[in-house]
């Protein structure tokens, strides 16, 4: 039988089913190859279908394995294709890598060292991330030159990091050993990140602010600008949150305004302008907030400015009174009044622990609150120093100073040097001169602000004896009285008590009010008709009162050559003054003393008919006849000499 043999038949599949099938004889071959490797892999007695057992294999010697780039690809043949080409120029980087492979590895190491060091520099949050390691490996790179940015940038993050978390740390137990860790950094340049750091703790801790404000007070004796930052960008804070009706902020701000005016760092003055904002128009929120700012100040206010304390107790009185704030806000001045009546037990003044400075060496700075503050929101980021060693080299310096660090060297080496080389250490190291009287004017303004806010001299006295004041610079708080006094519109006893107490307190401050008499009467022609006047008045009551010795008129010389319109008019003012105190009988009996006779010889001069005459007639004038009868005498016998009767 023939066989039938049938014509091959043509697929009319399409592409996808060729596709298909080609997929489908790649799996089969793969799935091939990898049971004969499964099974070359096994022992010759194990049987099929069980894994092969767990052994230890002697170790083979190490291979070179090389990584062959991969790549996505549904199409295998196009897939393969490209792995092909990207093996081939990965060889060919190699290649040319290995003909000169430290200049390639440098300046791929300077390439990633400069990216990393553009990344740190570019984020705005100081920073990003990076592993430990990582940042070792970019400080020591950066080590290298120390004046760049970016070991400059990498220091001021790690001088961040340090007092944050210096700062994170302080409580009372520890607060010694923090404090000099604190001056270990360099709180010059970062006394921003201070600021910031030490303020936003307190926001976040408020059980914890009179341990914040004893640091503060520490680091004000020896750096001042860090602790008059710190007070500047609270009072700022302050106003913006009191805008801005925060009650949270303002209430946190006046609590750490509070304990600094308690450590002496910020003048009652600003507790006192708080206190008027927060209770001239009376809301639960600014009371609420007032009654905890006076529970924290209160027991300072009562000991340094009685009259004014009262004062706010008055207010709050008024204000319970009034009835317009909520019960509960009644309840809490009904409290603080029970509070101040237990003499603030529970509100000491310094807290046990947290009494650092001594009174003597503290720094109080005198800021209002509505003037215009300096906050330096430039410190809180960081700038380009082009004389970044020489700052970090005279830091060490002050840090060495504060801390008394290196004086096992100095006692080492005086063994060594002679005596007179220690004379020359000794008067380099000597203060710095302030020409620009910087101190003198921040003496006058807390003078000037002492005197105004007392109610009564003897508040001034108390207030002004406390002010620190150099030897040989007493004359500036007379001058700054008599100042004060000359301002005024029309003369008040109120300075002429003040003097008159402070003489009577130490000879020191006498011998500086007969100075500023000498003073002030040979340059009282500069002074205008009102504030002579009080100049004038003030005087007369310090010679009527025995403040002063009325030995000091023997400046005074009364004839035409040496009397100016000016200096008349003082003697006319004060001596008139000296009447009204003392009467005219006593005044002229007064007078007729030896030792105020002698000095007061060119006032009633008896030397020269002229000069006689002229005094004669300008006491005459100005009611005080009675003073001049010697003189009347003098000039008859004068008369009687120059003009014998024939």
């Amino acid at each position: 039988m023939a066989t039938t043999v049938l014509p091959p038949q043509i697929s009319s599949d399409g592409p996808s089913e060729r596709r298909k099938r080609y997929l489908k004889i790649v799996f089969v071959k793969h799935l091939t190859a990898y049971n004969i490797f499964r099974s070359r892999s096994r022992s010759p007695g194990e049987p099929d279908g069980i894994p092969p057992a767990t052994r230890r294999r002697s170790q083979s010697p190490s291979r070179v394995h090389i990584d062959l780039p991969r790549v996505s690809d549904v199409d295998p043949i196009r897939r393969a294709e490209r792995e092909r080409q990207l093996a081939a120029n990965i060889a060919a980087m190699n290649l040319e890598k290995a003909s000169n492979p430290k200049v390639q590895d440098g300046a791929q190491d300077e390439a990633e060292r400069k990216a990393e060091f553009a990344k740190l520099i570019g984020s705005r949050s100081g920073g990003v991330y990076m592993p430990p390691a990582r940042l070792r490996a970019l400080q020591a790179a950066a080590a290298n030159d120390k004046t760049s940015p970016e070991y400059q940038r990498l220091s001021w993050d790690a001088l961040r990091k340090s007092l944050t978390g210096i700062v994170n740390r302080v409580n009372i137990a520890n607060i010694k050993q923090i404090v000099p860790e604190l001056f270990s950094e360099n709180l010059i340049r970062g006394r921003g990140l201070f600021s910031r750091s030490i303020m936003k703790a307190q926001s976040s801790s408020l059980p914890f602010t009179p341990v914040f404000a004893a640091v503060v007070a520490v680091i004000n004796t020896k750096l001042p600008q860090v602790g008059e930052l710190v007070l500047t960008r609270l009072i700022s804070q302050f106003r913006r949150s009191f805008k801005r009706n925060d009650k949270i902020v303002c209430h946190s701000t006046t609590t750490f305004i509070a304990h600094l005016v308690n450590q002496a760092v910020a003048h009652e003055i600003i507790a006192l302008q708080i206190l008027v904002l927060l209770l001239e128009r009376p809301t639960d929120d600014s009371i609420e907030i007032a009654v905890g700012f006076m529970r924290e100040v209160g027991a300072f206010l009562a000991e340094n400015s009685p009259k004014a304390n009262a004062t706010v107790f008055e207010r709050f009185r008024a204000v319970l009174n009034e009835g317009s704030i909520s019960h509960r806000v009644q309840y809490m001045i009904e409290v603080l009044m029970q509070t101040r009546k237990d003499k603030y037990k529970d509100n000491p003044i310094l807290p046990e622990g947290l009494d650092l400075v001594e009174e003597e060496e503290q720094i109080t700075h005198q800021i209002q609150l509505e003037e215009e503050l300096q906050i330096q929101e430039g410190l809180n980021v960081f700038k380009f120093d082009p004389n970044y060693l020489e700052n970090e080299e005279k830091y060490k310096s002050i840090k060495a100073e504060i801390l008394g660090e290196g004086s096992e060297d100095e006692e080492s080496g005086s063994e060594e040097s002679s005596s007179e080389d220690e004379d020359e250490v000794v008067a380099d190291k000597e203060g710095i001169e302030d020409r620009t009287e910087t101190n003198l004017v921040n003496l006058r303004r807390t003078i000037y602000l002492t005197i105004m806010n007392a109610l009564n001299y003897e508040e001034a006295v108390h207030k002004l004896l406390k002010v620190q004041i150099k030897e040989g610079d007493e004359i500036e708080l007379i001058n700054m009285v008599i100042e004060c006094c000359s301002q005024e519109r029309s003369y008040s006893t109120f300075y002429g008590l003040v003097g008159e107490r402070f003489s009577k307190l130490n000879r020191v401050w006498t011998d500086a009010l007969e100075q500023a008499f000498v003073n002030y009467y040979t340059t009282i022609h500069r002074y205008e008709t009102n504030r002579l006047r009080n100049i004038s008045r003030f005087f007369g009551h310090m010679i009527a009162t025995d403040a002063i010795s009325w030995i000091v008129l023997e400046c005074v010389k009364i004839n035409e050559e040496d009397t100016t319109s000016s200096s008349r008019i003082f003697i006319k003012i004060m001596m008139q003054e000296m009447m009204e105190s003392m009467g005219l009988k006593m005044l002229a009996e007064r007078f007729k003393d030896e030792q105020v006779k002698h000095a007061t010889k060119d006032m009633f001069p008896m030397d020269n008919p002229k000069n006689t005459r002229f005094s004669i007639n300008y006491f005459t004038s100005i009611g005080l006849g009675v003073l001049t009868e010697e003189m009347r005498e003098y000039l008859k016998v004068c008369q009687v000499y120059i003009y014998p009767r024939h």
